[in-house]
């Protein structure tokens, strides 16, 4: 997966609560077996008119002011509902790197993580003032989330901590799930084996 390092772009406000991986990506558009074409099902009620790809203007994603979001500024519950790991990858291959919400569906956050996609949790606090200046239409809807500081910068300057657990913070800034990291230990495993296969050569015997 893609590193994620420090994102600076255009972010869309999108202030719903218990938005659900079935609102993310519809049970119809999961269909295929394959792993790409997801970006243009994202939203797909919410972005398209029933039964068509014509699109509904006014939805945040379409309109020509959030072109380009590379971040989403949601509600409460984010990503609740069923476990489909498409959601995210339609997040992703939208173009959506973070998402900064007050929480998160638990199984869903774990799927953005091991995708490449930053889940942000903010308190209630912050996320109602970055939805506020991403809205208010005096302000280039821009804002900075930086992975290493471990920050969200708004438009207008104000700065929001945030805290992610080491593992996953090491994931995403490396670009790696839990088994990429574990093989860069290869030499460490290697040399364990080899002084263990000496000690206890029957553990090993075929």
């Amino acid at each position: 997966m893609e590193p994620f390092v420090r994102l600076e772009g255009v972010a869309a406000p999108m202030p719903i609560d218990n938005v659900d991986t079935d609102a993310i990506i519809p049970s119809r558009e999961t269909q295929s077996t394959a792993r790409t074409g997801y970006g243009e099902k994202l939203f797909a009620n919410w972005r398209y008119r029933p039964g068509t790809r014509e699109v509904q203007p006014d939805f945040v994603l379409n309109r020509p002011r959030y072109a380009g979001a590379q971040a989403l500024v949601a509600g409460r519950n984010f990503g609740c509902g069923s476990s489909r790991e498409a959601a995210v990858w339609s997040l992703s291959q939208f173009g959506i790197r973070a998402v900064i919400a007050e929480s998160f569906g638990a199984i869903f956050r774990n799927n953005c993580i091991r995708n490449g996609v930053l889940p942000v949790a903010l308190p209630i606090e912050a996320v109602e003032a970055l939805l506020a200046e991403l809205q208010d239409e005096a302000v280039a809807p821009r804002l900075a989330v930086d992975l290493e500081a471990c920050t969200v910068r708004s438009p207008s300057g104000a700065v929001y901590p945030f805290e992610i657990g080491p593992l996953d913070r090491e994931m995403l800034l490396e670009g790696a799930d839990e088994i990429a990291l574990t093989l860069k230990k290869r030499p460490l495993i290697e040399a364990f084996r080899a002084r263990d296969r000496a000690l206890r050569p029957w553990v090993y015997a075929r």
